[in-house]
């Protein structure tokens, strides 16, 4: 397929409020010539063309790429790269010439199996929590090992479990409880087929975003993202509530040793096992006791991170993904905003359990100084309407970041949709 060096045609494949932002991004690229979304949301309807489409049927995803002379394929979300729509593509005569943002099924093992990424860290000396794993047959073992260390308790699901998969307890009854669910119960199903239980870190979090083309790399901003749906990060676990960036305890002494540390030691150990990483590559960090520790990889940009982290980038993005390609990102310059960015979600009351969707959403026409991204929202009759738990995010950039949370606080109070919630307190921490 011929790529036009001026004007590219671009399909993000998700339907998140990720996907719209890297939509609303490159929207404004003078070198997109069509945009499309795969199925995309009631938000991204506005920037492109939503194609209805099962983003892990692959074949289905290859007709419309052949269809709409698609020249770059952005995968958001982490499942169809783990389950290996980049081999796909690149084994196929008739794609393999498209640009392909994302890593192969190997590099996607990162996220994939935490097993494989803890393995990866130890073998390339990065620092990270101290681990065992276990599988059914060690339900036995992985109650001793609980034994055997002090709480609280972290336990994890080896696989893709939506970010929920990453359970914290002080009680080692409540523990010991939870192993059997996971493994005997398959509270996450094949993910939780085998379990991680790691050292307790008690620290602050970050992430740090790279982009990768195989030989170079460039580092994006950085963010910190909001897990827990109660305010002062308590309650269960979610997709994320909201994100600031940059992080203002990210000075230059400790970014020094994130970079030494951890990013330097991550890429020459892919290049040392061979694993050819092309795409973004998501660090998730634990600040502890002034030194970067590893929590996790992620093979794809975050949500609601890429909220807070595409509109300080100033330069054209699009441009910076084309080069890609050519495997030249070592030449291109990333100019980046200084101001701070917020983000909160908008979530469906009941998030993250049982939630109700259709409901109508009023006033996004009444947002101003802030940027709507769409998560689970879909147009109908002209109206617009939940469709998921996260609905909208509501992003501001200002020059102080508490500032910038004023002013999505006060545009998230002017949407309306029933059961509506969101978290007041985004940086309380900070």
């Amino acid at each position: 397929m011929e790529i036009s060096p001026y004007k590219i045609n671009v399909l993000v494949l998700g339907s998140g409020a990720r996907e719209h932002a890297i939509g609303w991004k490159i929207k404004q690229s003078d070198k997109l010539n069509k945009l499309y979304f795969v199925p995309g949301n009631g938000g991204t309807k506005d920037l492109g063309t939503n194609i209805n489409s099962e983003i892990n049927d692959f074949e289905s995803i290859k007709k419309i790429c052949l269809k709409f002379k698609i020249n770059m394929l952005i995968v958001g979300p982490e499942g169809p790269l783990v389950n290996g729509i980049c081999d796909f593509f690149k084994n196929d005569l008739r794609l393999k010439n498209i640009i392909f943002i994302g890593p192969n099924k190997l590099c996607s093992k990162l996220e994939g199996s935490k097993d494989f990424a803890k393995k990866f860290l130890i073998k390339n000396n990065i620092p990270t929590a101290k681990y065992k794993s276990f599988n059914k047959s060690e339900i036995k073992e992985a109650k001793l090992f609980l034994d055997s260390i002090s709480p609280p308790y972290v336990i994890k699901a080896d696989g893709l479990a939506g970010g929920k998969g990453v359970l914290i307890f002080d009680d080692i009854t409540k523990a010991k409880f939870e192993i059997n669910e996971m493994l005997l119960n398959k509270k996450f199903g094949d993910s939780s087929k085998k379990v991680i239980i790691e050292e307790f870190l008690d620290g602050i979090e970050l992430s740090v975003f790279l982009i990768l083309d195989g030989e170079n790399y460039i580092i994006l901003p950085s963010a910190k993202d909001y897990k827990k749906i109660g305010e002062g990060d308590s309650g269960l676990n979610t997709g994320g509530m909201g994100a600031i960036s940059p992080v203002p305890f990210l000075k230059k002494s400790f970014f020094k040793k994130i970079k030494n540390k951890i990013i330097l030691p991550t890429i020459a150990g892919l290049k040392r096992e061979k694993i050819n990483y092309s795409g973004f590559l998501f660090i998730g960090l634990m600040k502890f006791n002034e030194e970067p520790y590893v929590i996790e990889y992620n093979v794809r940009l975050g949500d609601p991170e890429t909220q807070v982290i595409l509109p300080r980038i100033n330069s054209d993005f699009l441009d910076l993904l084309i080069h890609i390609k050519d495997k030249n990102l070592n030449n291109y310059q990333i100019k980046i905003d200084d101001r701070f960015a917020s983000t909160i979600f908008l979530v469906s009351g009941g998030y993250p359990k049982k939630y109700e969707i259709n409901k109508l959403i009023e006033n996004t026409n009444k947002i101003s100084d802030s940027i709507l991204f769409h998560g689970g929202t879909k147009s109908k009759n002209g109206s617009l309407y939940t469709s998921g738990g996260r609905v909208i995010s509501v992003t501001s950039i200002n020059k102080t970041m508490n500032d910038a949370i004023k002013i999505s606080t006060k545009n998230s109070e002017k949407i309306k949709f029933e059961k509506k919630y969101y978290r007041g307190d985004i940086g309380f921490d900070l």
